[in-house]
């Protein structure tokens, strides 16, 4: 065993003797993923078999991958490496919107004005309507006039766009643009807690591990604005049975919001002709001088 472990030692140097890129980051991350990857192999002992079958997985992944579906954001998510990733990258700032993952579901959206219906498939006739609103300001609370929300989501079934053939392209997605008072808003229909595709190599992945498959209600939310960090973000609706268990870890307390319900005679003022949810979510973003002084501090070193 100890001639083993010396004769990894000699090839792990060699390896990393071998990265000379000109481009000094590349190097620092090829590397880092050299040292990670040859520990794993000292640790686990995989088999020949067991190596192949992972890299069979991994093409298996990258073939399931089309223009309207990413297996590997997929996978990503599953194994909470997207979260990882969004958390490096995103400091919490004091008062500040946090951020959530992107989910493999982003596509563009059509321009929409503020009060649009963005559901425009047979949902429509059978979902329960939904208003939601709010306003984009700094962390100070100033409205951020002009800023853009890219807002996507499921179904009252749990189906975007990309996999229902029922569903017209753009369906339950808008590109809205704040008014002066840094306010946006839109009609839809309450989203419902879907599963994952499971229909691929990371399906078969979750199923081997025991885990299910399911995400809890949510809207997506990508917000930008001049001179500020953009956020992309998510509203989950409070009371959803698979918050506490989300397949993407992307829950977060401040992001779980209580649709209220509203009456008839609340239907007027947003355009409705009947009883309906109301979702309020304000994004509050960070002035990207801030934030850049943020993503400085090492992780772990109290801000």
């Amino acid at each position: 065993m100890a001639h083993t472990d010396a004769e990894l030692d000699r090839l792990l140097d060699e390896v990393l003797a071998s990265v000379r890129a000109g481009d000094a980051r590349l190097a620092e991350v090829v590397r880092a993923a050299v040292v990670h990857l040859h520990a794993f192999v000292r640790e686990v002992r995989p088999t020949e078999q067991e190596w192949l079958a992972g890299l069979a997985f991994l093409a298996r992944t990258g073939q399931t991958c089309t223009p309207r579906r990413d297996e590997f954001i997929l996978l990503s998510d599953m194994l909470g490496l997207t979260s990882a990733v969004d958390e490096v990258n995103y400091a919490a700032v004091e008062g500040a919107t946090p951020s959530s993952v992107e989910g493999p579901f982003h596509s563009p959206a059509p321009a929409r004005e503020n009060g649009a219906w963005v559901a425009d498939g047979p949902e429509r006739e059978r979902a329960e309507p939904m208003v939601v609103h709010g306003r984009v300001t700094d962390t100070d609370g100033a409205p951020l006039a002009g800023a853009t929300v890219d807002v996507w989501q499921a179904d009252d079934v749990g189906h975007y766009d990309t996999q229902d053939a029922d569903q017209p392209d753009g369906n339950l997605r808008a590109l809205l643009t704040t008014d002066a008072d840094g306010r946006y808003w839109f009609r839809s229909v309450l989203p419902a807690s879907y599963p994952v595709p499971t229909d691929g190599p990371v399906g078969g992945l979750l199923t081997a591990l025991g885990r299910h498959p399911m995400r809890p209600a949510h809207v997506h939310l990508r917000v930008e604005a001049d001179g500020h960090r953009p956020i992309t973000t998510h509203v989950f609706v409070a009371g959803d049975p698979y918050l506490g268990s989300d397949a993407a870890f992307a829950v977060k307390d401040a992001l779980v919001v209580a649709p209220r319900r509203r009456t008839a005679d609340d239907a007027a003022g947003w355009r409705l002709g009947g009883p309906f949810l109301e979702l309020a979510f304000d994004v509050r973003l960070v002035a990207a001088t801030v934030a850049d002084e943020a993503a400085a501090v090492p992780a772990g070193v109290a801000r």
